[in-house]
């Protein structure tokens, strides 16, 4: 038992435990039931992890992985989160799918187009391909050949849900509560400070209404309205990020719909990803701005953005699409409609 936890230390902390097991059996020798006696479970409960990993291995990336983690200098480091949150976000779009060729340093997230658009993709290091592969969130349906096409797996969609809500929460916590007036309104709309918080979800609504058709068979939204809104998410995400890493307060989102609303200056319009923000919203003006922010960065649903905003029913997708249009123009003129990600 002694040599067991000895050899826990040289596994990184946040491998999966049946990975762990395998390795410190299969690379380091340890007993079977010396690491069940370490764990306090059965030996054949080591046994069934050992196996079901040892057909995992068929898969380049997750034997990759293993070896690596035989090494004596194995890093105890996980990949950067959002990193791994970003790319797990851009393979749960609709026919996404990481593109990696053996050997190589990266692979690129690439999604299938039906209109024959190019998709330039977005590139991943095969270090953190490796690490998504070991921990089961994305899988390879077929393992021959030089290039491996890799696709979100259901516990890589509940992972995303899991890492998004982490990095929120973190956010969060770096951001001091501002002292609120009282008998003062709540919001742009009644909408409470306390609500501004994006619940994750398996798909935008940008992603889902794309999908629609209008009353002549076309895409209800462009492919350039997509993009637009998946870049206002990005930089939306960045801003939430940076304000956790520098120790600083979260961006008051609501004070800068409050400012647009009343025609009032929106502030730092800067290079940074929170002045991006501003200067995309500021463009879009009253109504569309808070919309845009709701349905592309809290990823609030289309009803749900109708009774907060007052609305008719199925009035959302209409102003939305208006949105988008305009946000498309913004990005445009800066040159900047791209991902700003990857």
């Amino acid at each position: 038992m002694k040599d067991a936890k000895n050899a826990s230390r040289a596994v990184p902390s946040w491998v999966p435990v049946d990975v762990r097991n395998y390795v410190f059996h299969t690379e380091m020798g340890q007993p079977i039931r010396a690491l069940a006696r370490s764990q306090s479970c059965h030996a054949s409960t080591i046994m069934r992890q050992i196996r079901k990993v040892e057909t995992r291995r068929d898969d380049p990336l997750v034997d990759r992985a293993i070896k690596a983690l035989g090494d004596d200098n194995a890093a105890d480091t996980l990949p950067d989160t959002l990193e791994m949150m970003q790319a797990l976000r851009r393979l749960a779009a609709p026919n996404a799918m990481l593109a990696i060729a053996i050997g190589m340093d990266q692979g690129v997230i690439l999604r299938d187009s039906a209109s024959g658009d190019p998709d330039h993709g977005s590139k991943l290091p095969s270090t953190t391909a490796m690490t998504l592969a070991l921990r089961g969130w994305i899988s390879c349906g077929n393992t021959i050949g030089r290039v491996l096409r890799y696709r979100i797996t259901p516990a890589g969609r509940v992972a995303l849900r899991e890492l998004t809500a982490e990095t929120e929460n973190q956010a969060r916590a770096m951001a001091e509560a501002p002292e609120a007036f009282e008998h003062a309104p709540k919001g742009v709309g009644g909408w409470d400070v306390t609500q501004m918080t994006r619940m994750p979800v398996q798909e935008t609504p940008v992603a889902s209404l794309s999908r629609r058709k209008d009353r002549d068979g076309q895409a209800f939204l462009s492919r350039a309205m997509v993009r637009a809104a998946e870049r206002l998410r990005e930089d939306y995400e960045l801003a939430q990020v940076d304000a956790q890493r520098n120790g600083t307060p979260a961006p008051d989102w609501q004070g800068l719909l409050s400012a647009i609303e009343a025609h009032h200056p929106i502030g730092d319009q800067g290079a940074s990803a929170e002045g991006q923000v501003r200067a995309a919203l500021g463009f879009l003006g009253p109504g569309l701005s808070e919309v845009a922010l709701r349905c592309c960065c809290l990823l609030d649903g289309l009803e749900i953005t109708e009774k907060q905003m007052g609305w008719a029913a199925r009035s959302g997708k209409v102003v939305l699409r208006i949105a988008l249009q305009r946000l498309v123009l913004h990005y445009e003129a800066s040159g900047e409609l791209g991902p700003k990600i990857g």
